[in-house]
């Protein structure tokens, strides 16, 4: 299975944490939106499209991306983001509602979406810089162990379809 990992990280590099990680499982190559020739992926079987939320969605570069993507069959691909709300608001209704706009991209242009990852991210935006962020340290040892059971059993999944 050749896979690529698409990712736009910048702030913290918490995305691009995350991504190492599956890089490791998936022996994936990590590559940013502007990196990308739209024809050339599809020499991929799997393609991972992460970021971190902005304003409730991804990263615009990663959506763009997604726009300009030709149209696909037999194509797999998974969702991934960090996010700088507090822990306590990510829940799987909030994380569907971040994931919904690219996740509608993607399958409009014909990419089955096997699986979504998110977890907590450090966050200095706006006025949060004034008071040193919120979720320092994070992504941490929980949220790295939770991207390696993720990619491994997106691996086992995707091995059997």
């Amino acid at each position: 299975m050749k896979s690529l990992l698409i990712v736009c990280s910048y702030h913290h590099n918490n995305t691009e944490k995350i991504a190492q990680v599956f890089a490791k499982i998936l022996d994936s190559e990590i590559k940013k939106p502007k990196q990308i020739n739209p024809e050339d992926l599809q020499e991929y079987s799997l393609i991972g499209f992460g970021s971190g939320i902005y304003a409730g969605e991804h990263h615009e570069n990663l959506l763009n991306l997604a726009d300009r993507l030709p149209q696909v069959t037999n194509r797999f691909a998974f969702i991934f983001s960090t996010c700088g709300i507090p822990e306590f608001g990510m829940n799987v209704e909030f994380v569907a509602k971040n994931h919904s706009k690219l996740k509608e991209k993607l399958q409009s242009k014909g990419y089955i979406i096997v699986d979504e990852f998110s977890c907590v991210g450090f966050n200095t935006n706006s006025f949060l810089k004034y008071f040193g962020g919120i979720n320092k340290g994070r992504p941490n040892i929980e949220d790295f162990n939770r991207a390696e059971e993720f990619a491994c059993n997106l691996k086992r999944k995707i091995s059997s379809l």
